[in-house]
């Protein structure tokens, strides 16, 4: 196969079928050979296409000639009556990521505040990048999601990334250029042997290639077989997350239990993705299944990774973030407007005239929110007796990590609401001022 514009509109046809129609074609712009190749092919085919065209580029201000490259970029958009946006972002070398991988994490970043509904953001990626991808993963000892290697297409912000050029060569790609007498950018950093990716792209695959020569054409066979793979075992984790869950992250501790430990652990790996949380360590894995599902009843394990935890509680297990902020010390104030609670929380909100609420004199004698400290008691509307807040709070099941993040709100130093659970009868009426709790993180 070789690479030419009639060969980019049959591929752009192809996966339209699977995204729609693009509005808008977004390029990631670097100004290497692959992105001037498709920027090239995609600018003097504009005619066929009829779709308008934005190059992006990104200065990740990690190397000195970066602002250079930037100057290259918009000399060669412009030549070929294409608009370019520059963006600068910080790449955070300090957040226990690799270089390539924080980069790479602040560019796709930025490029999603760009991307409008029905907009296609366009990577250079080809059938080499495809084969060293498939090889990092096999390292990493990954299973069949990661030797799918880069998906063709996938949702992104508001739109689709997408990339055209995986079933290309670099070295078609470099025909084309010279063909075209195209100009580029060689980035020094990807001759640095230290890289993993550099190394496979120096060292290792073209000794591959001396033996098996079409290895980048098998490996990607590999990758469309392993992808088929992916799917088949997210429809199934998908099948039995409807018979484990009312919702992805909170599971049913018995029926999680009855499945076999490949469909747990394929189930469990699902439903993190999906939630958007790091995926989990193989030795995690291994502790949720070996020691938080059979754990006794009365216990509280926890199973945590950077960024993720696992508890369970009673008959379910919980699959959540585990980037929950502090919360604030100090007393807040709650008026008509609402008050936002931050530590990602939600909000707080006051809803006048519903059927059973605050009196308007205890709101108006202004209303606070502190969180536990213990010791709290409080004697519910429509119950006869007083009782301590860490009762109530086992009685109704709210979840052990969520009950001292519970709002309390306070009137004259008196605890008059917990959240919208329970008013307290003293200050209660009908009608009255509702406490509502928007955005609310779970709590059963």
């Amino acid at each position: 196969m070789s690479f030419d514009r009639e060969g980019l509109l049959r591929e752009l046809s192809g996966l339209a079928a699977l995204s729609g129609d693009p509005k808008r074609l977004v390029i990631a712009f670097s100004g290497g050979l692959d992105s001037t190749v498709l920027l090239h092919a995609l600018a003097v085919s504009r005619e066929v296409h009829g779709k308008s065209l934005l190059a992006v580029y990104v200065n990740h201000g990690l190397h000195q000639d970066s602002g250079r490259w930037g100057d290259h970029c918009e000399a060669i958009a412009r030549s070929l009556n294409v608009e370019i946006e520059r963006l600068a972002v910080d790449v955070m070398t300090d957040a226990g990521k690799g270089t390539e991988a924080a980069a790479r994490t602040a560019r796709y970043d930025v490029l999603r505040s760009l991307i409008q509904e029905g907009d296609w953001l366009l990577s250079a990626h080809h059938k080499d990048d495809q084969a060293e991808t498939l090889l990092l993963n096999l390292m990493r000892g990954s299973g069949p999601s990661g030797l799918a290697g880069i998906g063709e297409v996938q949702p992104f912000s508001a739109g689709w990334l997408v990339r055209p050029l995986l079933p290309f060569s670099q070295s078609e790609l470099r025909n084309y250029a010279t063909q075209h007498e195209l100009n580029w950018v060689d980035d020094p950093s990807n001759e640095d042997r230290q890289f993993d990716r550099n190394y496979l792209r120096h060292e290792i695959l073209p000794r591959l290639e001396e033996r098996w020569p079409e290895v980048s054409d098998r490996l990607l066979q590999s990758a469309v077989l392993a992808r088929e793979a992916a799917t088949m075992l997210d429809q199934l984790a998908d099948d039995d997350l409807q018979a484990l869950a009312d919702r992805p992250d909170r599971l049913s501790l018995d029926a999680l239990r009855a499945l076999p430990s490949e469909r747990q652990r394929n189930v469990i790996r699902y439903v993190v993705r999906e939630l958007g949380l790091p995926a989990p360590p193989a030795t995690q894995l291994r502790s949720i299944l070996a020691d938080l599902l059979p754990a006794r009843e009365d216990a509280q394990p926890l199973v945590q990774w950077k960024g993720a935890e696992v508890r369970r509680y009673r008959d379910r297990v919980y699959i959540l973030s585990a980037d929950r902020c502090a919360l604030q010390q100090s007393a807040m104030t709650v008026t008509c407007k609402g008050l936002d609670l931050g530590a990602g929380l939600g909000e707080l909100q006051l809803d006048a005239g519903a059927a059973q609420g605050l009196t308007s004199a205890v709101v108006d004698a202004g209303l606070e929110v502190r969180f536990r400290s213990g010791g709290e008691e409080i004697k519910p509307a429509g119950q006869l007796h007083t009782r301590k807040l860490k009762k109530l709070l086992q009685d109704e099941g709210i979840v052990p990590w969520m009950r001292d993040r519970l709002p309390l709100l306070y009137s004259g130093g008196e605890l008059v609401a917990v959240a919208d659970l329970w008013l307290a009868s003293a200050a209660a009426a009908e009608p009255g001022v509702a406490v509502c709790w928007k955005n609310r993180p779970p709590i059963h």
